[in-house]
């Protein structure tokens, strides 16, 4: 059953780990307030040959690359006519991706320095979501969903490299003041199997979008 929240457009971004849920959520909500769904853009990225064989030579090129699709992406949801749900943020590809190989000494000081002023000066001129939906989950709850969904390439992913990236999103949720985050407990709420886990984030996400909630609530809003 559809459940309205109002007559305004809401766009909703759902933001995570890998493995963590976040295209599960997506078509949750979507299903469950009518919203159109957005999924991670698949366009192949002409550098990857090159960025693996290379990471430091090649990775600004690859994230530049990533993140003029995001970029592209994001667009699209602010101009669509109705409310809309993301899978991935673009923000995540600065804040997290990005952010790991300048950490991990992959992409230089000058290019990193080069790709976070292009970031920031044309992410000023993107509205932001009306909702950032983190879903938090630890290492191990995350490995175990990579080994349960039997991709083939997420083979190889290390838990020392989700723990960096657990690092980092949980960082960038601190810092982050440009709309409200509703933060889900992923470990403990088996929101693809469990009934009762769907329902209680659904009401919380209905009631983040309200704006008497928004005016009263402190954020981010972690949930019980």
């Amino acid at each position: 059953m559809i459940q309205q929240i109002n007559t305004n457009k809401n766009f909703v971004a759902v933001a995570g780990n890998i493995g963590v849920g976040k295209s599960t959520l997506t078509v949750i909500l979507a299903e469950a307030f009518g919203w159109k769904p957005f999924y991670e853009a698949v366009d192949e990225n002409p550098y990857l040959v090159d960025f693996y064989a290379d990471m430091r030579q090649w990775s600004f090129h690859s994230q530049v690359f990533f993140l003029s699709r995001r970029l592209q992406h994001h667009r699209q949801l602010v101009d669509h006519p109705g409310s809309v749900v993301q899978d991935r943020s673009v923000y995540e590809d600065a804040e997290i991706f990005a952010r790991n190989l300048y950490d991990q000494g992959q992409m230089t000081p000058r290019d990193y320095c080069a790709y976070r002023d292009l970031y920031e000066g044309i992410r000023s001129f993107l509205p932001p979501p009306d909702l950032l939906i983190y879903l938090k989950s630890s290492v191990k709850t995350l490995v175990a969903r990579i080994k349960q969904r039997g991709r083939d390439f997420e083979r190889d992913i290390s838990p020392d490299y989700l723990s960096r990236l657990n690092g980092l999103y949980d960082g960038w949720i601190e810092r982050w003041n440009s709309c409200p985050v509703l933060v889900i407990p992923a470990d403990e709420m088996d929101f693809q199997h469990d009934l009762l886990a769907r329902e209680t984030i659904i009401t919380g996400v209905r009631e983040s979008l309200t704006p008497a909630s928004i005016r009263h609530l402190k954020w981010p809003v972690i949930m019980p």
